[in-house]
């Protein structure tokens, strides 16, 4: 049997879901969440085999709840049309439920999540490559979850975002004088972030160029960039003149 968990943020379709799921003899329900949070504590409480899961959630979207796990189950995503996120689930052969889907649509997602299950391998392949593709089609975040030092799961604003630095191979997100951890890499986030507001000022570090409050000369056509908070950036040589252009100076 198949232990799995759901998570959509409107009880109405949790309730729908439930009646469905209760029809199938192969599913074990073994819990539901109404949002991103709590979905991220079920999963990593319960491990199920799979997950029912929302896109469209407030605060933390589906996407986000993938990212932050660090072993994700298998995973039917929900959803309302969304051109852009259906594209890179077909690209990347994840199924995907599109509201208001039928019972049969649904009865042939299980069969093929219990079929995976048995190829957990190319699941998760599957799943690094939809975020690939999300990041080529310019689906920008504009809230991401992240993990407190006493490892609490927030979900933060990115207009908020001071810096995203990596130190010692491990990427966190400055947010005024607090710290967070992510899952992402700097590249990912580079990909996930819009780029007229996050600029990549050296190869460990992106700023959000509302916080940059200075920009003073270095050492051999280096600088150093002042976030309003007092936290300095090395800016690489090879990205002055493209901050350059951005500022006109």
């Amino acid at each position: 049997m198949l232990r799995t968990l759901i998570v959509d943020d409107e009880a109405p379709a949790r309730e729908r879901l439930k009646n469905l799921l209760s029809q199938n003899r192969e599913i074990n329900l073994i819990g539901e969440a109404e949002d991103g949070i709590k979905a991220i504590e079920l999963i990593e409480e319960k491990k199920p085999d799979l997950v029912l899961l929302d896109i469209q959630m407030p605060r933390m979207d589906g996407f986000g709840v993938v990212r932050m796990l660090e072993k994700p189950p298998l995973i039917i995503f929900v959803t309302a049309y969304d051109e852009y996120a259906i594209q890179a689930f077909e690209i990347n052969a994840l199924d995907y439920l599109l509201k208001p889907f039928t019972k049969t649509r649904l009865e042939r997602a299980l069969e093929r999540a219990s079929q995976e299950l048995l190829r957990k391998t190319a699941f998760n392949r599957n799943i690094n490559g939809l975020f690939k593709t999300l990041a080529e089609q310019k689906y920008y975040i504009d809230r991401i979850a992240v993990k407190s030092q006493d490892r609490k799961i927030l979900v933060i604003d990115v207009e908020d975002i001071d810096a995203l630095i990596t130190e010692s191979g491990r990427v966190s997100i400055l947010v005024g004088d607090k710290q967070y951890f992510t899952n992402y890499t700097l590249n990912e986030l580079q990909n996930r972030l819009n780029p007229k507001k996050f600029f990549r000022a050296h190869r460990s570090a992106i700023v959000n160029l509302t916080k940059i409050k200075e920009i003073t000369p270095w050492f051999a056509g280096t600088y150093k960039i002042k976030l309003s908070t007092g936290y300095e950036v090395d800016l690489s040589r090879a990205k002055v003149t493209e901050l350059k252009k951005i500022f006109g100076w």
